[in-house]
Formats: C-alpha cells, structure tokens, sequence
C-alpha cells in the first residue's frame, strides 16, 4: 500500500477520443472521450491494477524511465500517479465484523459513557498505522 508513478501511452483515436496503456503492466490499459477524461481514467486503472497486485501478493514492476519510452504518430507519454492507500479508503469501505476482548470495568466503564466500540477503534487503528 503505497504510492506509485508509472509512464502511460496516450494515443489520440479517431474523434479525439484517447486510448491509454501502461508498458510496465500486461494488462493496464483504458480510453476516454477526452484527454481530461483520460488522466482521470488512467489514473483508476492503474490503482485498480496496482490494488488488485497488492491484495493477490504479486509482485510489482519497477516503473520504466518514460525517457526511454518510445512512442509513435498520435502518441505521447505521460507520469500517472496513484494512491493505493486513498483507494482503499474511498473504494473499500464495507464493513468487516472483528471479535475482541477487553476487561469488563472498561466495558462498563465506557457503556456508561455510551462509547461506540467500533469509531474508537477505527480512529486507534488510523493512529497505530499513521494513516
């Protein structure tokens, strides 16, 4: 959980409409309407690509130099960055039930107090992992 920079391919399309890939991934690609479009597509795709890596532990490509990129008629490259990390939090937000044990007086304690268990330790696990 990171976040990367990789070189995309734009290729402008009959109709101005953009297809992108990514040379680094076998199977990263996509196409917009417009180039705007197209960042903001690029973009997705690449965290999709780069989550999906992630969670299955496969290992992840060393970002090729887009430098040495090579690039034909209608094409240009461009740096894509992507934040795994903020994926997770805006795509993956369902709920996942956790058991845990705690001493009794601070399950009292913080009943009383009418406390909710799961925003507290949503916000001490944010803390611990300094997100």
């Amino acid at each position: 959980m990171a976040k990367y920079v990789y070189p995309a391919i734009f290729t402008q399309e009959e109709g101005g409409y953009y297809s992108i890939r990514f040379p680094d991934f076998e199977s990263c690609y996509t196409s917009a309407a417009s180039l705007e479009e197209g960042m903001d597509m690029a973009n997705d795709v690449l965290c999709l690509t780069l989550y999906d890596m992630e969670e299955t532990g496969k290992p992840i490509p060393a970002a090729s130099d887009i430098t040495e990129l090579i690039t034909g008629d209608g094409e240009f490259s461009s740096l894509v960055a992507c934040d795994t990390m903020e994926y997770r939090r805006f795509y993956s937000c369902r709920a996942v039930k956790k058991t845990l044990s705690i001493p009794a007086w601070l399950n009292t304690m913080a009943e009383k107090e009418d406390i909710n268990f799961s925003a507290v330790l949503q916000k001490a696990l944010k803390a611990e992992l300094h997100i």
